[in-house]
């Protein structure tokens, strides 16, 4: 980021997904109408939370230990260590990271936590998911689109509802990736449990947060024409790879990772 860059006003009189995942991940950065829509939420919502970003931890680290070291992350939120980069740049000093996220707040903290490696490289630009050609026109600053690119949504495309054309949004990042890269997805589910999942939506929208959530088959569209890798699209606990072993534990959120052919 540039030094002397206009920090851009937080607007703290509406709620944000990212300051509602803050707070349920036991953070501080969020605001009045932040934990006013996350007390309204089912308990099972922090779980939804903590089981979305231990998945990430273990696809990032999974990529990074078959030689992946360059990742495009969009929706970052408000970074909480370890972040993404601290993860993959452990094993590979040299990784290249681009986060993206919409909210004014995450650039705040960005500029402070998102530190990388001496040999490593991490950016970060202030933008929205539903303009994917902005994001790619900053991570070719960074990134090298010849090589390739591990590009991860993680809770983020349920945000996005059906007219709002969140498929088309995946495919327009998906399809100038190079052979060999790799998309890893975690989204809310509308048919594990029904009836939690219609009332997180309502309490979403009460706070004038839109949500599109989605069934297994909705989901797994987001990977059409993507060789998705074992155990292929499961509950975010159930995702796990090499030595680690699945867990029991109930989620409403469905995992997968997928190589681009």
């Amino acid at each position: 980021m540039t030094a002397g860059t206009p920090k851009p006003q937080v607007d703290t009189g509406k709620p944000h997904p990212a300051r509602v995942y803050d707070w349920l991940l036991g953070g501080k950065d969020h605001y009045e109408v932040d934990r006013l829509v996350g007390e309204r939420l089912p308990p099972e919502s922090k779980d939804g939370a903590r089981q979305n970003r231990a998945f990430m931890h273990r696809a990032a680290a999974w990529l990074s230990g078959t030689g992946v070291t360059q990742f495009l992350d969009i929706g970052t939120g408000i970074p909480t260590e370890p972040n993404l980069h601290q993860i993959v740049q452990a094993s590979v000093p040299a990784a290249r990271v681009v986060y993206a996220d919409n909210d004014p707040i995450v650039l705040r903290h960005a500029e402070a936590l998102l530190v990388s490696t001496p040999t490593g490289s991490t950016d970060y630009i202030q933008a929205d998911v539903r303009d994917p050609q902005e994001i790619l026109r900053h991570a070719r600053t960074t990134l090298d689109f010849d090589r390739p690119i591990a590009l991860s949504l993680i809770a983020l495309m349920h945000f996005v509802p059906d007219d709002q054309a969140p498929y088309d949004i995946v495919s327009s990042l998906v399809d100038v990736l190079p052979s060999g890269s790799y998309l890893v997805l975690s989204h809310a589910a509308s048919d594990i449990v029904p009836e939690l999942s219609d009332k997180v939506v309502a309490e979403y929208a009460k706070g004038g947060i839109r949500l599109g959530f989605r069934t297994h088959a909705g989901v797994s569209r987001f990977f059409d024409g993507l060789e998705l890798i074992g155990p292929g699209l499961v509950t975010a606990p159930a995702w796990f790879k090499d030595t680690d072993a699945p867990t029991a534990e109930m989620s409403g959120i469905y995992a997968g990772v997928a190589r681009i052919p």
